[in-house]
Formats: structure tokens, C-alpha cells, sequence
């Protein structure tokens, strides 16, 4: 069983940044794939953007290309996911999630492909 904490949400203004983390309590989380997905009221949840264990392969949602990057430090076994230019859209309930699989073999966008969860960090953007 895989522990992941989400933490970094907040409230910010439209135009601004954040940065979440997804912190592991597993000693071999640098070998599982990572996405980050979000969830806003009344909505289906969404992917984001997914990043390969050794870090080298990452994708992202349309929605969010050019304006998230997702990332890893393995020395600190978290995945961050860097937001700039926040829009309203944005707002959401983000989640991490991570899998034993190598992303490439894996439909990133997929929430089933993902075996554990976190429990969400709020983001709102206000305008």
C-alpha cells in the first residue's frame, strides 16, 4: 500500500502560480508512474498531467500544456506539479496518483490505470 499526501493548494489570484507536492511514504516511490488529476464541483474528474518514474517522460492535458510542469525530486520522493497563470478553470480539487507500471506502457489519462490515491489539496482562483 502506497500513502500519498498532497499538500500546496491554496487560494491565488488569476495570473498567479502554485506549486503542489505529492509526498510518497514508500522507499522505492522513485519506480512508480505519477499523475496529477483534478476534480471541480459538479464535474467529472480530469487529468492533468503524468510523469514517468525516472522523470524523463511527462505529458499533459491541452488544458493545462505550456502553463503546468510536472516534475519529481527523488531525493525527496515527492512529484510537484508547478502551475503558472492560473485561470478560474482551474479551479478544482487536484489529486496525485501513482502506479508500479512504467508510464509508457500505461493510458496516462486514464484514473483506473492508477492504483493509489491521495485524499486532494484545494486550489481556487479567484478573479
Amino acid at each position: 500500500q502506497v500513502t500519498l499526501v498532497e499538500s500546496g493548494g491554496g487560494l491565488v489570484q488569476a495570473g498567479g502560480s502554485l506549486t503542489l507536492s505529492c509526498a510518497a511514504y514508500e522507499p522505492h516511490f522513485n519506480d512508480y508512474a505519477v499523475g496529477w488529476f483534478r476534480q471541480a464541483p459538479g464535474k467529472e474528474r480530469e487529468w492533468v498531467s503524468s510523469i514517468s518514474a525516472s522523470g524523463g517522460y511527462t505529458v499533459y492535458a491541452n488544458s493545462v500544456r505550456g502553463r503546468f510542469t510536472i516534475s519529481r525530486d527523488s531525493g525527496k520522493n515527492t512529484v510537484n506539479l508547478h502551475m503558472y497563470n492560473l485561470v478560474r478553470e482551474d479551479t478544482a480539487t487536484y489529486y496525485c496518483a501513482a502506479d508500479h507500471r512504467q508510464l509508457e506502457y500505461i493510458t496516462a489519462a486514464d484514473p483506473v490505470q492508477y492504483a493509489y490515491w491521495g485524499r486532494g489539496t484545494q486550489v481556487t482562483v479567484s478573479s
